[in-house]
């Protein structure tokens, strides 16, 4: 049984530390609670250097903490504040509970805050890029009105609903992806496997093989004495795109061609309606500032032209006039959603007109995924098939003309 070195608080105040042997650290912490001692420190013991390393190790090999930890942390916590238990025992109980170091460190340290003063909203501030802007701002809000679990509910419905959206986007592209590999796969076999073992058969025929013959032995002899200048292409292309991808040039055009693509603009435009609405709902509903429902829904929304509408509604809404004023000059939103949420707006009901309308496009995503997926297939196999195709003739073409010149 491992023995674990520890440093308490106890009930009359004084700081005692010791060595407690146990089966695991959260055997060890159950039984220094239960002693009525408030742990400020517990490791296994050994080697402080060694346990620091191996603790290291293992955060770094798990990998940053990402929207399920949050997921999960948001729904516990949820769950233990509507049972009575006070925020610093509530995170006290999942840090102890939470297997991923990385984001175990992130939570004792939002507690160690809390401990100090801070407000929860406050303490995640430090760590606003795994939480987010809606994730504080939603807190912030129903610290002020005093619906902190209900609130935590929302934002776990919330957080989950975008999980699910993000698999089904991702979902849509793994089949596709997974054709094109295969076809490539096949075409680099073809050509520097197959081809190759023609070669003694063609040679000195050169003058009666097609254009298409010529071409391909060509690149086979290329693909297989300069492998590696092909693999440098390659390397050199992907590398290209996705540093493109991260410049401002780059993202606008990836961005537009989101929206331009014939087979794709109609996904990702119910995508951003979605994602966009289904954000300004919740903040709407959770009493946060209506400016800063707006500066988030843009940060959120995904897509550099709904970035900029959102901004140019925040302008027109900071001046004192309506969010539908500013709308009505964008062709990103269809005419009878901006009706809708002017509509909401001028009712007071514009956060549940949002949830409706969010609720919608979130079906329509749905429809247009799985109808992107069922037009994309059939056309990658049709392109696969003629890539085989065409090398499949381009050999035996020749070989039947020869046969024909030998009778």
């Amino acid at each position: 049984m491992p023995n674990y070195k520890y440093q308490v608080r106890t009930s009359a105040g004084q700081t005692t530390t010791g060595v407690l042997a146990a089966d695991n650290v959260s055997s060890a912490a159950t039984v220094l609670r239960n002693q009525g001692s408030h742990i400020m420190a517990l490791q296994p013991v050994g080697s402080e250097a060694e346990v620091g390393f191996m603790a290291k190790f293992r955060e770094l090999n798990a990998g940053r903490p990402r929207q399920k930890h949050v997921l999960d942390f948001t729904t516990q916590l949820a769950v233990m504040m509507r049972a009575g238990i006070n925020l610093r025992a509530a995170l006290d109980g999942i840090a102890d509970q939470t297997v991923h170091l990385g984001f175990k460190k992130v939570l004792l340290q939002i507690k160690s805050d809390v401990e100090g003063g801070k407000q929860f909203s406050q303490a995640l501030t430090r760590h606003a890029k795994l939480f987010g802007p809606l994730y504080i701002n939603m807190v912030r809000a129903s610290e002020m009105s005093g619906s902190f679990a209900e609130m935590l509910d929302r934002i776990a419905e919330y957080i989950g609903q975008e999980i699910e959206t993000r698999k089904m986007v991702l979902g849509a592209a793994i089949y596709p992806g997974i054709i094109g590999t295969m076809a490539v796969g096949v075409t680099i076999f073809l050509l520097t496997f197959v081809l190759p073992k023609f070669a003694g058969v063609f040679k000195g025929k050169e003058h009666v093989l097609p254009w298409a013959t010529k071409f391909l032995m060509g690149l086979s002899d290329f693909m297989v004495e300069r492998w590696y200048v092909v693999a440098a292409i390659i390397a050199t292309i992907i590398g290209s795109t996705v540093f493109f991808a991260k410049t401002k040039v780059g993202r606008e055009f990836f961005d537009t061609s989101k929206l331009t693509i014939p087979v794709l603009r109609a996904m990702f435009r119910s995508l951003y309606i979605n994602r966009s609405l289904k954000t300004m709902g919740q903040l709407v509903n959770a009493g946060v500032p209506m400016l800063d429902t707006l500066a988030i829904t843009g940060d959120v929304s995904g897509n550099l032209h709904y970035q900029r509408m959102w901004a140019g509604v925040y302008a027109s809404v900071k001046t004192g006039k309506k969010i539908g004023h500013n709308l009505n000059r964008t062709k990103l939103l269809p005419l009878s959603v901006i009706q809708m949420i002017s509509a909401g707006e001028e009712s007071g009901k514009l956060g549940e007109v949002l949830d409706e309308i969010s609720t919608y496009y979130g079906k329509q995503l749905k429809e247009q995924i799985k109808a992107v997926t069922s037009m994309i297939e059939p056309l990658m196999i049709v392109v696969m098939g003629a890539v085989v195709g065409f090398i499949a003739m381009a050999i035996i073409l020749p070989i039947f003309k020869m046969s024909q010149v030998v009778k």
